[in-house]
């Protein structure tokens, strides 16, 4: 019996292309894997959160949005297990947003260069 011949596509860069097309996803997803791997919660957990984000209504139909969405699940599973609200996030992101507007180019950016935190 002839076994079909199974190509996979591996995306416009082939083989080589960065898994990860911004740092902040491949960032997201090390944070996902440190809180697994330090018990805040299962992979289970992580699944059915996700799902049903990928599943939003207004997720992109061709997956363009899976790291926003793959944030997203993060952010709302550590607000429903008491770690970080909704309201925390917002103001640490708006924090880190005005931080690197304040930082010259080729700098770290540091929380700490947030001009309000002054």
């Amino acid at each position: 019996m002839n076994r079909p011949e199974v190509r996979l596509t591996v995306g416009d860069g082939g083989i080589d292309a960065p898994v990860f097309a911004e740092p902040w996803q491949a960032e997201a997803f090390a944070m996902v894997v440190a809180l697994h791997e330090r018990g805040v919660f299962s992979w289970a957990e992580w699944a059915e959160r996700l799902s049903a984000e990928v599943k939003r209504p207004d997720a992109a139909a061709d997956g363009s949005d899976y790291y926003e969405r793959w944030l997203a699940a993060l952010e709302r599973l550590l607000a429903d297990k008491g770690f970080a609200g909704r309201d925390e996030v917002d103001i640490v992101a708006a924090a880190w947003e005005r931080a690197a507007h304040a930082t010259p180019h080729g700098q770290p950016i540091l929380l700490a260069n947030d001009p309000e935190s002054l």
